[in-house]
């Protein structure tokens, strides 16, 4: 079969060319045209459609996780759920998932954990987040999800392009890392997201009201002051904004 290359969503220091076939690279094609012209709910909508029973969402359960949730649960509540409990999280992000889970009636909760045995061997103290960053949110973040991913030929995730420089020219529909990747608040806000909260009654992350506006684990979040970007409270100090899950799949946690 003939094959094509392409570059998936916005290029990156690590984004790799990807072998797409022919087959693949008109359903891309495809998806994108049936796309053009959806609202948020209709692109998952078409995402759990065109992939009954091997779609599924990730979500970190952090400040913007409810719009995203609240329209999966409006159409089929029982996708399946993968969400990262690295070990290292707030303990206002595990309540709030749960309340979330009650809430929206999410059947199908997938709680992600990095293998016992590499956590071992790797981070024995749990203190490997002090000591090289990218190290620990692959061991904690990245291969769980590969491994968790294998057998689903698509994902929906919470990705928006006002959240970085490197999301902001990435496509509703994508084909990345060898599934098809939908992203249906690409073009919303954070007024977009906090509005759709408001009118759907959805709770708010507990942390947001004390200045945390984006949620990941605890020894890499901070606060963030006035008029800094709302994400520089993740690695603060490093040149890093973003835990590198984007080279499997998923939400930005």
């Amino acid at each position: 079969m003939s094959a094509v290359t392409v570059i998936s969503g916005a290029p990156r220091a690590n984004t790799r060319r990807e072998a797409i076939s022919a087959a693949q690279q008109a359903k891309l094609s495809a998806l994108q045209a049936a796309a053009e012209g959806l609202d948020a709910k209709g692109i998952v909508a078409l995402a759990l459609k065109e992939f009954p029973g091997t779609a599924t969402v990730v979500s970190s359960f952090g400040s913007e996780s409810a719009v995203l949730l609240h329209l999966i649960a409006e159409i089929d509540p029982a996708t399946p759920v993968l969400f990262l409990n690295t070990g290292k999280l707030f303990g206002e992000t595990l309540r709030y998932r749960d309340r979330l889970q009650d809430r929206l009636g999410l059947g199908d909760l997938r709680s992600l954990a990095p293998n016992p045995t590499d956590r071992a061997t790797i981070d024995p103290d749990g203190t490997l987040w002090s000591r090289n960053t990218d190290a620990c949110c692959d061991l904690r973040k990245v291969v769980p999800l590969r491994r968790a991913l294998e057998g689903f030929e698509a994902t929906i995730t919470g990705r928006k392009r006002f959240q970085t420089r490197d999301r902001a020219a990435m496509q509703k529909v994508e084909f990345f890392d060898g599934r098809f990747r939908f992203n249906p608040l690409a073009d919303w806000s954070q007024a977009d997201l906090e509005a759709y909260r408001e009118a759907q009654e959805l709770p708010a992350h507990p942390l947001v009201e004390d200045g945390y506006p984006s949620i990941g684990c605890m020894p890499c979040t901070r606060r963030v002051k006035s008029g800094e970007d709302y994400r520089a409270g993740r690695w603060a100090g490093l040149a890093k904004d973003e835990c590198g899950i984007h080279g499997v799949d998923g939400e930005g946690i």
